[in-house]
């Protein structure tokens, strides 16, 4: 089960006199987590160490830090926290104290786990996509009873009769929506892959 974030979290921790902030946002695309990344990075700070994942696709980035030493443990924070479609930006100000490569790992990802805990979380729903196409007067009831299905409305192409819509449905509820849809329909449509 993976969760992604209702919106954007911080966490702030000093060890051994170098300050950490971790900034984490939910995020749809790669595009989407490198506008996070460059709009919070600060060019005065000493290291803005990041990570972000969205399904399969994963990045990380160490910025100057030894090789692995902080954006495979963000990554692996994301991972361990059971995150998906989130960006995490650990920002770092030296303080004069080395810490070591692990020490620099348990800090970096610390920080991310930490920041991500805190953050509030919803449950990611793994949707399928299906179309249908409802008259115009049997929408409004279709589209008011769509939540109960755990199922959204992606699109929506009029044309002279009604919608064609394009849905993300739960599997688990498909069965039910294509009861409610042949019911609103009275049998004229059902559910079918776009």
């Amino acid at each position: 089960m993976a969760f992604t974030l209702l919106g954007p979290c911080q966490y702030r921790e000093e060890i051994r006199k170098s300050r950490f902030i971790a900034l984490a946002a939910p995020i749809a695309s790669a595009a989407e987590a490198q506008a996070f990344i460059d709009s919070h990075s600060d060019l005065a700070a000493s290291h803005n160490c990041w990570a972000w994942k969205v399904g399969n696709q994963y990045r990380f980035n160490d910025d100057g830090e030894p090789g692995g030493t902080a954006g495979r443990p963000i990554l692996a924070a994301i991972e361990g926290q059971d995150c998906d479609q989130v960006v995490v930006l650990v920002i770092r100000w030296y303080g004069g104290i080395q810490l070591g490569t692990g020490g620099l790992a348990r800090a970096y990802g610390g920080s991310a786990a930490k920041c991500l805990q805190a953050g509030e979380r919803r449950e990611l729903v793994l949707r399928q996509p299906f179309t249908c196409h409802l008259q115009f007067a049997e929408l409004p009831l279709f589209k008011a009873r769509l939540n109960e299905f755990d199922s959204l409305i992606e699109n929506e192409d009029y044309d002279a009769s009604g919608a064609r819509l394009h849905l993300a449905v739960a599997p688990a509820e498909r069965e039910k929506l294509e009861r409610l849809l042949g019911d609103i329909s009275r049998g004229r449509e059902s559910l079918s892959a776009p």
